[in-house]
């Protein structure tokens, strides 16, 4: 019961399925469960339900096979309970330009899914987001400071913010599920200072990470995680060490438990991504995105102060 109950919340609430609409669940073998019960939530609502199984990716935006991409643009609405995220690829990328909604789950877990971040109030967490989302639409700079050590400057002029609300009611919508989050592409180039990821980047392995940016790109990664990050981003190619996003948590429900795809959404953190940032207004096609939590952060967006040490000041 308690994966069905946070299953039809993605369905009915997050996702707003009709029942005249057509629902694709798209996962892998170790996230089938999560998935057949997303599937009888849908069941319960959608005119059609498909369930496909692919193999296991061995990245954060690495390509799903033809067959799903193809699937993904022809549904409605696309729920992904997947080991690696789909979100930054560029089959979600034409799914959403076909005016599927999309709501990926990368690393969701059974007990994800019954507590936490996927069981909070919606409606509270989208108002927040946008509001986080209108100051940085109306930000050209942004400034990042932690006790930990981040010191961090980047440009976001002439870039959207996009609201990963929870809500994805529209055609084209997509986000994260558990949501809770206002991101932006950073202008490429344009970071320059040092981060230190102190909530989580490499799920399952603890230990903070440093990064130094040189006009935006990772010219330094060490930390005890380091070795394991360096080896998926090298394979991925040199344009993974962009600096692709920074994003503010909004859900109040998240937690901090080594998960990225929760973690980034706890509310008191922002966080840093390397990689892709095509698919939501940059410029560099990496396939790989990998995320990075900062705790207590201290933001400034132009010369205004949003948050200090964690608290949100709007």
């Amino acid at each position: 019961m308690g994966l069905l109950k946070a299953a039809r919340i993605a369905v009915r609430t997050c996702m707003g399925v009709k029942p005249s609409e057509s629902v694709l669940i798209v996962t892998d073998e170790p996230r089938v469960k999560i998935a057949e019960a997303i599937r009888k939530a849908a069941d319960e609502v959608a005119k059609e339900t498909l369930l496909m199984v692919m193999r296991e990716r061995t990245r954060h935006g690495e390509e799903p096979p033809k067959a799903v991409e193809k699937a993904m643009r022809a549904a409605d609405v696309v729920l992904a309970p997947t080991t690696y995220s789909l979100t930054h690829t560029q089959a979600r990328l034409r799914a959403t330009e076909a005016g599927a909604r999309i709501a990926t789950m990368p690393m969701i877990t059974e007990g994800m899914m019954m507590r936490g971040a996927m069981l909070a109030d919606y409606g509270k967490v989208s108002m927040l987001t946008m509001k986080v989302a209108k100051l940085l639409n109306g930000a050209s700079e942004v400034n990042i400071e932690t006790r930990a050590g981040t010191k961090l400057r980047m440009s976001i002029a002439g870039r959207k913010a996009h609201p990963d609300t929870g809500i994805f009611h529209n055609p084209g919508d997509f986000g994260n599920l558990p949501a809770g989050e206002a991101f932006i592409a950073p202008a490429e180039g344009t970071a320059e200072g040092r981060v230190i990821v102190d909530g989580s980047m490499v799920d399952r392995v603890q230990g903070t990470v440093e990064i130094i940016f040189e006009k935006g790109v990772a010219k330094k990664i060490s930390g005890s995680p380091a070795a394991g990050l360096l080896k998926m981003l090298r394979k991925a190619g040199p344009k993974a060490m962009n600096l692709a996003e920074f994003g503010i948590g909004t859900n109040p429900k998240a937690r901090l438990i080594g998960n990225v795809l929760e973690d980034e959404k706890v509310l008191g953190t922002c966080h840093t991504a390397l990689g892709d940032n095509s698919t939501f207004g940059g410029k560099i096609k990496a396939g790989i995105h990998v995320d990075g939590i900062i705790k207590h952060p201290t933001i400034k967006l132009d010369e205004k102060i949003v948050m200090r040490e964690g608290e949100l000041k709007l």
